[in-house]
């Protein structure tokens, strides 16, 4: 349950205005683009529809939604809708979780080059997963998994890291079989973490050496080859952080840890605790401190600033799918390993892109968009679209959604 109704957008619909004002030359357009799209999701400034019961004639209206994936409220059902479609390649076998750390020197570089450093951080993880586990000494087999990435820690603040969801095991060289960790154990983390290390610092230098780093401020200076190379000298003699959690209890149970990992955001709803004389207070877990639950507060300003940290490059995908689930072979890939594990073939289910959303909506989480909230007997029947910055020619409605 929610402790307050208090939501990131009506924190931006308070103070955004100003923020923008004040921080206006250096706000990117994709960060602009984003407190617009959640001060203006589910309000009169994206348009809606009005439904009304066939059965006692309340009426509702609909605001439409912003659909940006920054936004708290519109990552829910997108979820849905993606886990359904992971549901069917889950294999009957253990799942690793593996996270891979960017120490604080990188995730500065990172932070002033998005989408080249996040992009480094992908082919580093994928490549030091796949090398490991295909030597014979570890593993020997092909394996699949998928990557998200998050940029945020608890507090906020910007703390890139890789969540890889991994079966446990893989295919041999030649497909004929299908080759198990050991149970309750992957792959080594310190294996892991230090060719991590190794690839992905090789990986930065190229893109140095490409000219594809910028540096600002405090941190021009790197623009300088050899006092690159002296700024990368700590963290490269030091233990990157590469940690497996214990094993999941099953594809269900992948399934619920995917839910609450792949569509976040870097702070959601249901954490934050109250906004008043121009401060925000939000609860977070302090994982330096044994985990213990903590509550911040943080000046209004200083929370949105915080928040647009984690605005990703347009276009990035922060979702990947590597190996055995790669999307050119992924279908091919699973039949094979159902065939080895003889699995059966997953039950065909009707196009989602053919369903009304409604039907979608109640088939993803069980609640019903028809039916009348009022009387409970009636079907609510859509009777007006109203467009963007438009108010509806109805009577006011009895309840908003």
């Amino acid at each position: 349950m929610r402790p307050c109704g208090l939501e990131v957008a009506d924190i931006f619909r308070q103070i955004g205005p100003a923020y923008r004002s004040e921080h206006a030359a250096s706000l990117s357009r994709g960060q602009t683009r984003v407190m617009s799209a959640i001060e203006q999701c589910r309000t009169v400034a994206l348009g809606g529809h009005v439904e009304q019961c066939d059965a006692c004639g309340h009426h509702r209206i609909s605001y439409n939604s912003c659909r940006n994936r920054h936004c708290p409220k519109c990552q829910s059902f997108v979820r849905d809708q993606w886990l359904q479609d992971r549901q069917d390649e889950l294999l009957p076998v253990e799942y690793f979780h593996v996270v891979f750390t960017l120490p604080q020197e990188i995730a500065a570089i990172a932070f002033q080059n998005k989408a080249v450093v996040y992009n480094i951080l992908f082919q580093a993880t994928s490549q030091t997963l796949s090398t490991i586990a295909a030597d014979p000494k570890h593993l020997g087999a092909h394996l699949g998994f998928i990557a998200i990435l998050h940029t945020w820690g608890q507090n906020l603040l910007h703390h890139p890291h890789l969540h890889c969801v991994v079966p446990g095991g893989g295919l041999s060289p030649d497909s004929q079989q299908w080759i198990s960790c050991k149970p309750g154990f992957f792959l080594p983390v310190r294996v892991l973490s230090r060719l991590f290390r190794r690839l992905f610092l090789e990986l930065l230098r190229q893109a140095f050496d490409g000219g594809e780093l910028q540096f600002f401020n405090a941190m021009e200076a790197l623009r300088n080859r050899v006092a690159f190379e002296k700024y990368l000298g700590p963290a490269a003699n030091t233990e990157w952080v590469v940690y497996a959690k214990p094993p999941f209890g099953g594809p269900k149970q992948v399934l619920e840890y995917l839910g609450r990992y792949t569509h976040r955001v870097a702070i959601s709803n249901n954490r934050l605790l109250s906004f008043s004389d121009g401060d925000v207070s939000f609860a977070w877990k302090d994982y330096r401190h044994e985990s213990h639950s903590k509550i911040m507060q943080l000046d209004g300003q200083e929370f949105i600033r915080r928040f647009l940290l984690h605005v990703l490059p347009s276009g990035f995908q922060r979702i990947r799918h590597y190996g055995l689930l790669a999307n050119r072979y992924r279908e091919a890939n699973l039949v094979r390993c159902r065939e080895l594990l003889a699995m059966p073939a997953p039950v065909a289910t009707p196009s989602e892109v053919s369903l009304d959303y409604r039907d979608r909506y109640e088939r993803l989480t069980g609640v019903s968009l028809r039916e009348c909230p009022h009387c409970r007997h009636g079907q609510m029947i859509q009777i007006e679209v109203f467009l963007a910055g438009t108010q509806p020619r109805g009577p006011p409605p009895m309840d908003t959604s």
